[in-house]
């Protein structure tokens, strides 16, 4: 029998279902009873991760608690930022997969040793401290850049995921491998919804992609 996966989504729901269809693709099948049985919070309440003073810590714990209590015995956050409150959501008692560390030992498997990471200010923070422990140099934009990203992020959250926002994360992932990454890390849910490979000329390390993978991998491991 494969574990049941619990996962914290609705940071944001479009990312969820991105993040979803991925589990989904990653699982080999040969009927529809071998996919994974899932359970999942897609809870857009959960306080701003990117607001000074928000604490979206409880909600993500009361969220874990849910998803073990209907019966999940592995949980995964389909939000980089959120991995900041790994501890609380650890705190239900159950293993939660390391989106971040995913990502950073995909980058490693690759053969990159200079990783550029598109996130929020917070999930930088948090890939920094991840990849520093794989010895991956992180890159990241610019301060005035960053603040384009931002802006940039609450457009995609609000639907905007048409050419014009397409062009603008390109830009801003061309900027990364101007500066001398040799990959480039999606390390916020809504950049895969608007960036690909195709759109690159360094490898793409989609961590949503990355996180369906382990995630499979782990519930189908006795």
């Amino acid at each position: 029998m494969s574990k049941v996966l619990g996962v914290l989504g609705g940071m944001g729901p479009a990312a969820t279902l991105d993040f979803l269809a991925k589990l989904q693709a990653a699982t080999p099948v040969s009927r529809e009873q071998d996919h994974l049985r899932v359970l999942v919070d897609i809870n857009p309440k959960v306080p701003d991760r990117n607001v000074e003073g928000s604490d979206p810590g409880p909600v993500l714990a009361g969220m874990a608690a849910g998803l073990r209590d209907a019966g999940a015995q592995v949980l995964a956050i389909a939000c980089n930022t959120a991995h900041a409150y790994a501890a609380e959501v650890r705190a239900s008692g159950l293993p939660l997969i390391d989106m971040l560390e995913t990502a950073g030992l995909a980058a490693r498997s690759q053969g990159a040793n200079v990783v550029g990471v598109l996130g929020t200010s917070l999930a930088l923070g948090l890939y920094r401290d991840r990849f520093s422990q794989l010895d991956l140099e992180v890159v990241t934009l610019d301060d005035h850049e960053q603040v384009e990203f931002m802006a940039l992020l609450y457009r995609i959250k609000r639907g905007d995921v048409g050419q014009e926002s397409r062009d603008a994360m390109a830009a801003l992932a061309h900027r990364l491998i101007g500066k001398g990454a040799q990959a480039v890390v999606a390390g916020c849910t809504e950049v895969p919804l608007v960036l690909s490979q195709t759109d690159l000329s360094a490898p793409f390390l989609d961590a949503t992609q990355t996180l369906a993978v382990r995630c499979v991998e782990t519930c189908l491991t006795e």
